[in-house]
């Protein structure tokens, strides 16, 4: 009588759970990359007057291999260059947790980056990209999951202070306003009122978010004229 082998039966089922086991870290592989992407497209920035991490995606996103940008575009070169994740999530520059301490918490020469150590490349000095602006202007947020706004505080460069050869501190701002509530929504909008300001100036903006405690700060590059 014929006897089956035990060890046949072993390496039968051997070769079944190695297709099982591939597809199984495959699958965990996927799902981990979904997780990691998921919260950069739940978040928001300022896109007029834009902020340096969406200006340089904005601009060179379709093309950050041509060599043209080191000449053209020298900041959002460097920026491109240190770490393209901080152009690729322009969306996702947020602390959680800050209670308002958005000073105490923010050292001076961090504010173009919110204190990422990750986006550091935006608080570098330099030849950024300005938006012409007039003393009365419209600030707009894109806001992808309509996270809503406690407010909003706005603060404009002291005249004098020179974005191309300075880092940003808080002793080199104006305060200029602090916005009321927005209901969620994809696109906020509010004025912004100033005076007295010409040529190139960083505009400074934390967005509190009303869906949990997150604080967003972003610089963008201006000129009054």
């Amino acid at each position: 009588m014929h006897q089956q082998n035990p060890l046949a039966g072993d390496r039968s089922r051997s070769s079944l759970r190695r297709p099982l086991q591939a597809l199984v870290m495959l699958f965990a592989v996927v799902a981990g990359a979904l997780a990691w992407s998921t919260p950069a497209q739940a978040h928001g920035t300022i896109v007029n007057p834009a902020t340096r991490a969406y200006q340089c995606w904005k601009t060179w996103g379709s093309n950050h291999t041509s060599p043209a940008m080191q000449t053209e575009d020298p900041m959002c070169y460097q920026a491109f260059q240190a770490n393209p994740d901080t152009m690729w999530n322009w969306m996702s520059a947020l602390r959680d947790g800050l209670g308002g301490q958005f000073q105490a918490r923010t050292p001076d020469g961090t504010l173009c980056s919110n204190n990422l150590s990750r986006n550091a490349s935006l608080n570098k000095p330099g030849q950024w990209r300005t938006t012409n602006v007039s003393n009365n202007f419209t600030v707009q947020l894109h806001d992808q999951a309509s996270h809503g706004a406690d407010y909003f505080r706005v603060y404009v460069s002291k005249q004098g202070f020179n974005p191309k050869t300075q880092s940003l501190g808080w002793g080199n701002l104006d305060f200029i306003t602090q916005t009321g509530r927005f209901a969620p929504a994809q696109d906020i909008r509010f004025n912004v009122n100033t005076s007295g300001y010409t040529g190139h100036h960083v505009l400074f903006v934390i967005w509190q978010a009303s869906h949990l405690d997150q604080a967003y700060m972003w610089c963008s590059d201006v000129n009054f004229n």
